[in-house]
């Protein structure tokens, strides 16, 4: 068989905002691979279907010499973040052709690995539900897994709280939502969602539908600022995704009620309880 493309996604350039494809990053096709006589060294073969754009990954482009919780991205090399491939050939015992794996990938099309370990947070994906592999990068993937434990760990619900999220209902709270288009929230509003609205009129719908005892949500921003207007004493909140790109020019106004309320704000990341709900599917 004729040597197969190989493409990849690399990062390119350290942005000063949101960042721009074709500057921030590149795609570069000029890579190729023999995928039938390619070495495995005891390893296999695996060809990426799917991978997951989280926020997060705006804070690793960066500079390497600013720390921070995650790894720099590297220039001239791929991204890289969790996915779900298959396997194509293995000499491996641990896994098998056929086999769709969720793990850490590179941004690229084709990948050989000598260990199942270099995947990280591997599993095998039995999927007997017959879900699109998408799922596993999103409800069941980081973005699933960051709401799970963030709720678990942090939201502390009693019967009759009201909560003020963008994507979700829980069973016995009053659930306030937002979301960016009349078809998402008409959706909001198929799965039982208490009032459901779209984000440009935050305030208003809080006003009326407040207080609120708990904001499960990232955006930050100008939502989170009208979450603490309308909190309720003692109210849980979190949400701080739209600074990432340092393009968020909304001036906080609300920040001193956190005292004034007697608020209480989280910070996580998701791999703080990973292993800890590991066992549960997350």
């Amino acid at each position: 068989m004729a040597p197969a493309r190989n493409a990849r996604v690399l990062f390119n350039e350290i942005p000063s905002g949101y960042p721009i494809p074709g500057k921030t990053t590149v795609y570069d096709d000029s890579q190729t691979i023999d995928i039938d006589g390619v070495p495995l060294n005891g390893g296999f073969l695996i060809k990426v279907l799917i991978l997951s754009i989280d926020p997060y990954l705006r804070g690793r482009m960066r500079d390497p010499s600013i720390k921070s919780y995650s790894i720099a991205y590297t220039i001239g090399a791929p991204l890289d973040n969790f996915g779900v491939g298959v396997v194509l050939r293995s000499e491996s015992d641990e896994l098998k052709v056929g086999d769709h794996v969720y793990g850490y990938y590179p941004f690229q099309e084709y990948v050989v690995y000598e260990d199942i370990a270099a995947l990280r947070l591997a599993r095998v994906l039995k999927n007997e539900e017959g879900l699109p592999w998408s799922v596993y990068v999103g409800v069941c993937g980081l973005p699933g897994h960051t709401a799970h434990h963030g709720w678990m760990e942090f939201a502390k619900p009693k019967q009759g709280d009201v909560v003020f999220v963008t994507t979700a209902k829980q069973a016995g709270c009053k659930v306030i939502a937002s979301a960016g288009s009349d078809e998402k929230v008409t959706i909001l509003k198929s799965i039982g969602t208490d009032v459901a609205f779209n984000y440009k009129k935050t305030i208003d719908v809080l006003m009326k539908e407040g207080p609120i005892d708990i904001y499960r949500d990232n955006v930050g921003g100008e939502s989170l600022d009208a979450a603490l207007e309308v909190a309720a004493w003692h109210a849980r909140e979190c949400g701080m995704i739209s600074a990432y790109n340092n393009a968020d020019d909304y001036a906080m106004k609300n920040l001193p009620l956190i005292f004034t309320k007697s608020l209480t704000l989280y910070d996580f990341t998701v791999m703080d309880f990973h292993h800890k709900y590991a066992d549960q599917g997350g």
